[in-house]
């Protein structure tokens, strides 16, 4: 990594690129300290506290990078924007004409890109005004701010119209970063989110730890060895893959001849990536979410879920895994289709040893990809509950515990390998340039 972050530098080109993206990252960070006239931060940063990093509220905390807490100018950040994605890659499955425009190029790109950006909005305006209510229910909007006239209503349309500029706003930069950057701009402010979080929540333990606290020593130290064997088993499994051999058939036409070569499939063992974290995490939360916005803590609904299935319980960890099980197997089945694999191979006189072109080799791709998307299920449901579990018992501190959070954790490794071929597939192509100059 770091090899290929001073090859990069060298490069005139790439470094240009990535001190683009530095200084667009630089951008999003300052949006992310400004605050919003009319909240109270501290109010903010007190409840989200309350939730607990593996909260949908909690999610958003922290792929924020304290925006929210902060009360800041992008407090929702590049969340609306996730999940547009999401919810459009979801629908092209079920609608032809979403499929229609995946195929026709640029111009289907563009197509989908406008209705990402229209859903985007409405989705912004609704968790502008679900974090508005919840946090005017807590004493977290000020009328003081615009004058005496100025009522509670006035102020959260306000704030809600700040919040979705914001977000939009967030999403702009990120496509900048991606065309003039080295790419993935939208995961790259979602990295930078997290990392800033995590770093905040060390920084404060380290000040106590200088201050003379010598248990925010051992629980510094802890806390780090515990991260580090976390992010060393995600590397392993995120870069784990199954590698089935295919033999092309050699073909003679006129005086040449073609194929005769030797390739493989790369089946990912941890294909699905963090979505079906992020799905169970949403669908087990959002109840909650929703009573607390529209009710009071008293509320039968609201503390009969956070006594039964609010985050930490015993159901609500068995509900997380075999939620996650579930969607692991539904986000392969778009990642990978056996059949449409075996049809491409089989068109390019293609064959895997011992096993017959057509409905077998369909047939032991989808045998393959069922066993891997089983272990990585398995392993997604172990990095949610496990680590946190761990980290709560060790940890006392509540700021570390939310820091890095099993999803936050995932999608940095996640961004972490992919920025690095980003890198090398940009100096490999400036490589290539110089050679056919």
């Amino acid at each position: 990594m770091f090899e290929t972050l001073k090859n990069a530098f060298k490069n005139k080109d790439v470094r240009k690129k990535l001190l683009i993206t530095l200084a667009l990252l630089f951008i999003y960070r300052l949006g992310c300290w400004i605050p919003i006239p009319g909240i109270s931060p501290d109010v903010f940063g007190a409840e989200l506290n309350k939730m607990g990093g593996d909260t949908l509220i909690g999610l958003i905390g922290g792929i924020t990078g304290n925006a929210l807490q902060n009360g800041a100018l992008f407090a929702i950040g590049v969340t609306p924007y996730i999940n547009a994605s999401i919810i459009l890659q979801l629908l092209t499955v079920a609608i032809p004409k979403l499929q229609e425009y995946q195929k026709q190029g640029d111009d289907g790109k563009r197509k989908i890109t406008r209705i990402t950006r229209y859903i985007t909005i409405a989705l912004a305006l609704a968790q502008s005004i679900g974090v508005v209510v919840s946090y005017s229910n807590a004493g977290a909007l000020s009328t003081d701010v615009f004058g005496p006239l100025t009522n509670e209503f006035v102020v959260g349309m306000f704030v809600c119209v700040i919040m979705i500029t914001g977000a939009m706003l967030t999403m702009w930069l990120g496509e900048r970063i991606t065309d003039y950057g080295i790419g993935n701009g939208i995961s790259l402010l979602i990295f930078v989110g997290i990392i800033s979080s995590a770093g905040l929540a060390i920084v404060s333990k380290f000040d106590s730890a200088i201050g003379g606290n010598n248990t925010a020593i051992w629980e510094l130290l802890g806390f780090v060895i515990m991260v580090v064997a976390v992010f060393m088993l995600i590397v392993f499994v995120d870069l784990a893959e199954r590698r089935v051999p295919v033999q092309y058939a050699k073909q003679i036409k006129g005086r040449k001849q073609y194929g005769g070569q030797s390739t493989y499939i790369p089946v990912k063992v941890n294909a699905s990536g963090v979505m079906p974290i992020i799905f169970a995490t949403a669908i087990l939360t959002f109840p909650q979410m929703i009573a607390q916005i529209f009710t009071d803590a008293n509320n039968g609904f609201y503390v009969w879920w956070q006594k039964w299935l609010g985050v930490g319980t015993p159901i609500y960890s068995v509900l997380v895994a075999l939620l996650i099980l579930f969607f692991s197997y539904f986000y392969a089945q778009i990642e990978f289709n056996p059949e449409d694999i075996s049809r491409n191979i089989q068109q390019y006189g293609g064959f895997i040893n011992g096993i017959r072109p057509g409905k077998p080799t369909t047939e032991y791709l989808s045998r393959i990809s069922k066993r891997l998307t089983l272990f990585g299920a398995v392993f997604l449901a172990f990095i949610a509950l496990v680590p946190s579990i761990i980290f709560s018992l060790v940890l006392d501190d509540a700021s570390l515990v939310n820091a890095f959070s099993a999803t936050g954790m995932l999608i940095v490794v996640s961004v972490a390998l992919e920025f690095e071929k980003q890198l090398q597939s940009q100096l490999m192509m400036k490589q290539y340039k110089g050679f056919l100059k």
